[in-house]
């Protein structure tokens, strides 16, 4: 069997700027994916992210595309090994121009109380990323 994989489709305003963004969070850019509407960013052998300029995004959908600046229109969690990658992850994020959401301590201090622990980071065009550490029962 085929193994599976995702694949999030991100609108994007500017596709070298965003490329940059998320290779200075240690992930890759597939060159064999990418040209000048679009990126492949490799998360890890079972994700990856296809970057696509907006007017390119544009033809995917009729809907008009979210303003991710404004709104939340999705939230993207990724299950991280240990807490200190979550602080790794978040910390290169917003070295590389993203911001980070702290509004929401009141959820935080739920997950803490089951062993979680998670931050929150916007993109350049304001996708919302979730790293976030739970210990998994033996």
């Amino acid at each position: 069997m085929a193994r599976k994989m995702i694949f999030l489709n991100l609108p994007v305003a500017d596709l070298r700027k965003s490329k940059d963004f998320y290779t200075a969070l240690g992930w890759s850019v597939n060159p064999d994916f990418t040209d000048d509407n679009a990126a492949c960013v490799v998360v890890d052998d079972n994700i990856c992210l296809m970057l696509l300029a907006r007017d390119f995004y544009s033809t995917f959908a009729e809907r008009p595309i979210a303003d991710t600046a404004a709104y939340s229109a999705a939230a993207y969690a990724l299950a991280l090994p240990e807490r200190e990658a979550v602080d790794d992850l978040t910390d290169a994020a917003l070295k590389a121009g993203g911001t980070e959401e702290t509004a929401m301590n009141d959820r935080r201090t739920q997950e803490a109380e089951v062993g979680m622990y998670g931050r929150t980071f916007l993109d350049l065009d304001g996708h919302q990323w979730e790293p976030f550490y739970m210990p998994y029962p033996q």
